[in-house]
């Protein structure tokens, strides 16, 4: 930010106490007349000075549940005449004159509702904060305009910093509506898990989507440059049910659909829920969505981009469990290594393994390159183990490793031995031949002799020439490493002296 910060008021600094508090008679409201005009024409010459004629709207907010300003709200958050009704260019960096932007400023002193930050390419910025205090921001150090604010009888002090300026500190990683996130929201709709999208155009309001897989696109296109987007699970056809489970007391948000397909959410109490119910009347469906933060879990969120695909926008989301999943596969790439431990061997053969708080999955064929009947016979519940990262799917947040990845595959070594005789046990017996093992471990690799590489004659009952537990003179014939898998003889052993 600008280096040069400057605190404009029409207070005294003289008339404050030892704490730093005001006690002249100044009114902490705007006079909606010449003092007004003066804070207008200082923040002017600021501009001028720093060479301002736009500024970016950065971060708007409107008024909440509850209004906080000392002056009473007003329809439009005091931006009629700006901004269509639907606040349309009225959102997170939409550029406006320096005229729109002193109109601005005038809407935020009379505190009717609305606020945001007015910046410009980290040059010059304005802010208003409560009880009629301005800090104007530049990387110039303005003497003109200084003069001129106290000409106007305004107090203009030199400080480090702005307290408005921006600063989101919170935890995690902000996720941006990029590719992966619209694959993600396509295959979530597609797998019914997801079919509302909640646009925060602006802080503290929303516009709501109920989507499919042929409107996805169209609700893309028209969205808010860099809104905030949450996605929820479908509303409920059953709208007397979702009224008859409304919390017994405290506030709750309905979202419903109307007769005609428009989504609308209002917040209510207990209180209101009687005309809440006549006025939902004929709805196609709604929701009841919780407001603390603990109870509210969406599926999923992001911000959007810039056109460019680069995320400017500063602000966050409520992050999800899904979004810090994201974070988290992020940091991730095939061929990586990753430790975790076991949580879950499943009974369908998949291993489970915490990394790092994300459930990674272990498939049956990639715990040994030894044949196993079970996951059980590698791994237990509660072992830290190491693997290798097979993939990183962002769509479905799927991450496969692989165990065996970090083991030595016998096989090579085999192919080196083709052409030579060696004592099998015999493990397996089907009806095209026998299985021998090859190697000294009970787990050992594998091959296969078929029934014509058993006997000159004729095999009608592998049990009238072999039993399980046989030792067995085998030559390895071929050791396909690919397709796993060893072509042994035993006539062609017995060639060559085998017994």
């Amino acid at each position: 930010m600008p280096h040069f910060v400057y605190r404009i008021t029409k207070y005294d600094p003289t008339d404050r106490d030892e704490h730093g508090h005001y006690t002249g008679a100044e009114e902490p409201t705007s006079d909606h007349g010449a003092v007004e005009a003066a804070y207008l024409q200082s923040v002017a010459a600021f501009a001028a000075g720093t060479g301002a004629d736009h500024l970016a709207i950065r971060e708007p907010q409107i008024a909440g549940l509850a209004h906080f300003g000392l002056e009473p709200a007003m329809e439009g958050h005091g931006l009629g005449g700006l901004f269509p009704p639907d606040l349309s260019g009225f959102h997170d960096g939409a550029e406006v004159s320096l005229s729109v932007a002193l109109e601005l400023v005038r809407a935020m002193l009379r505190d009717n509702g609305a606020w945001c930050r007015l910046e410009l390419d980290g040059t010059f910025a304005v802010h208003v904060g409560w009880d009629q205090y301005v800090y104007v921001s530049s990387d110039k150090p303005c003497e003109s305009a200084l003069a001129s604010t106290r000409a106007l009888g305004l107090f203009p002090e030199r400080l480090h910093a702005s307290p408005y300026e921006a600063d989101f500190d919170e935890p995690g990683v902000q996720r941006p509506a990029d590719e992966d996130f619209w694959a993600r929201l396509r295959w979530s709709i597609a797998s019914r898990q997801a079919a509302i999208l909640e646009e925060g155009h602006v802080d503290n309001a929303s516009r709501w989507h109920r989507l499919t897989e042929n409107t996805l696109d169209a609700v893309r296109a028209r969205l808010t440059p860099r809104a905030k987007l949450t996605v929820w699970p479908d509303l409920s056809a059953d709208v007397d049910t979702v009224l008859a489970t409304l919390p017994a007391e405290g506030p709750v948000e309905l979202v419903w659909e109307d007769e005609s397909g428009e989504i609308t959410s209002t917040i209510v109490d207990e209180t209101e829920y009687q005309a809440l119910a006549a006025h939902v009347t004929g709805a196609r469906a709604a929701a009841a969505l919780p407001l603390d933060a603990g109870s509210r879990q969406p599926l999923f969120t992001a911000v959007l981009p810039d056109s460019d695909g680069v995320l400017r926008a500063r602000w966050r989301t409520e992050q999800s469990p899904s979004d810090r999943d994201w974070a988290f596969l992020k940091t991730l790439r095939r061929g990586q290594i990753v430790t975790g431990v076991v949580t879950v061997i499943a009974d369908f053969g998949v291993t489970f393994v915490d990394i790092g708080g994300f459930t990674a999955m272990i498939n049956i064929p990639e715990l040994s390159w030894r044949h196993i009947d079970h996951p059980s016979d590698v791994v237990t519940v509660g072992q830290k183990i190491s693997a290798e990262v097979l993939d990183v799917d962002m769509v479905r947040e799927r991450v496969p490793l692989s165990l065996k990845a970090l083991q030595v595959d016998p096989m090579p070594q085999f192919i080196q031995q083709v052409g030579q005789v060696v004592i099998g046990v015999v493990t397996k017996l089907v009806p095209f031949g026998a299985f021998v093992r090859i190697e000294d471990r009970e787990d050992g690799l594998e091959g296969l002799v078929h029934n014509t590489e058993l006997s000159e004659e004729p095999v009608t009952d592998l049990q009238d020439v072999i039993q399980v537990g046989d030792p067995l003179a085998v030559k390895i014939l071929d050791v396909d490493p690919t397709r796993r898998r060893v072509t042994l003889s035993h006539l062609q052993a017995l060639a060559h002296g085998g017994s």
